[in-house]
């Protein structure tokens, strides 16, 4: 998979391999920036496409391929 920066997160849109309280697209709605400025982004909130349900995740957790694909497959 291609390296992914957090900066440029928002707006991607990803497929959970297991869905998600059944849901399966995701959209990443909103970059959490942390605390203290200098410090790095950790977190991520994605959007259920048809329901508009958010959750927060590690935005590391889209590296896995087990877990997240990129895109609407």
């Amino acid at each position: 998979m291609n390296r992914l920066s957090p900066k440029k997160l928002l707006l991607t849109k990803w497929t959970a391999v297991k869905p998600i309280a059944k849901q399966k697209h995701f959209l990443v709605s909103k970059v959490i920036l942390p605390e203290p400025p200098n410090e790095k982004i950790e977190w991520v909130e994605i959007e259920a496409v048809f329901t508009k349900q958010v959750t927060q995740i590690a935005w590391r957790e889209l590296t896995d391929s087990s877990l997240w694909l990129q895109g609407w497959k």
